[in-house]
């Protein structure tokens, strides 16, 4: 089981990767929108920002998030590393249930190009 400081390293590094990503991708992730992350498996909420292409103010809590980000992810520790890793693919984990993904019909919209 991933570790909450492995958790906290992939969502530093998906931001690094997204502000390094052009064209649709760079595109899809120009927004400006709260993010939060649960983590089933450790009974935990990271959450942030989406600003510009990249994660910022990001923070952890115990439980379920306490507000309601315009981008809600629940996964598990594993696979969010597995997926900044690339060894999950976000199409994949999305279909399969593995990770959900709520948002705005905007937002969902626009993080299209990610799947």
């Amino acid at each position: 089981m991933a570790t909450i400081e492995e958790c906290r390293t992939a969502l530093e590094q998906l931001s690094r990767n997204l502000a390094a990503a052009g064209g649709d991708i760079r595109k899809a992730t120009a927004l400006d929108r709260s993010l939060s992350c649960h983590l089933t498996d450790l009974g935990l909420t990271f959450t942030g920002r989406l600003a510009d292409g990249r994660l910022t103010g990001i923070t952890d809590a115990p439980g379920p998030p306490a507000t309601k980000a315009d981008i809600r992810l629940t996964t598990t520790g594993d696979d969010l590393v597995a997926l900044v890793d690339g060894k999950l693919a976000f199409p994949t984990a999305w279909a399969t249930g593995r990770l959900k993904l709520d948002a705005s019909l905007r937002d969902l919209l626009r993080l299209r190009t990610l799947l």
